[in-house]
């Protein structure tokens, strides 16, 4: 996978302590999640999709891009942010060619590290209330 721009992401202190976590089972690799075919590339957006599949999620129902959408919905609904910012955060380019010109550089990095952290805390209530359904094999 050839990366085209650079993006940079704000990790949560949940997203950290996983991070260590990983890097602790990595071994020294160039990679967190390695390709399962090669360790020196990274895994694909394939791979994760595959994953959904064996969950019993069909195409219809859920794919790696989705959890981008299912957040863009929640974190514009939230009415906290910026969406320049969700929009700058999720990796994705302003459709107008004049407003792209102007906007490139625009990062609005310390109000997605507060993003990203609220999100983090969002996802954990939302598991600590029991608001979140255990993922099950189909046929399982």
């Amino acid at each position: 996978m050839k990366m085209r721009r650079l993006h940079r992401v704000p990790l949560s202190k949940q997203a950290l302590a996983i991070v260590r976590d990983l890097q602790a089972i990595s071994h020294g690799g160039p990679w967190l999640f390695p390709s399962v075919h090669s360790i020196s590339r990274p895994m694909s957006e394939n791979t994760l999709n595959a994953a959904l599949r064996r969950l019993g999620y069909s195409k219809g129902q859920m794919t790696a891009h989705g959890f981008k959408g299912m957040a863009s919905t929640r974190l514009n609904e939230m009415g906290c942010w910026n969406p320049d910012a969700i929009e700058r955060q999720l990796a994705h380019q302003e459709s107008s060619d004049v407003r792209r010109a102007y906007m490139h550089a625009a990062e609005y990095w310390p109000e997605r590290v507060k993003m990203m952290q609220a999100w983090a805390d969002y996802l954990d209530e939302l598991r600590s209330d029991g608001k979140v359904i255990p993922l099950r094999r189909e046929n399982a």
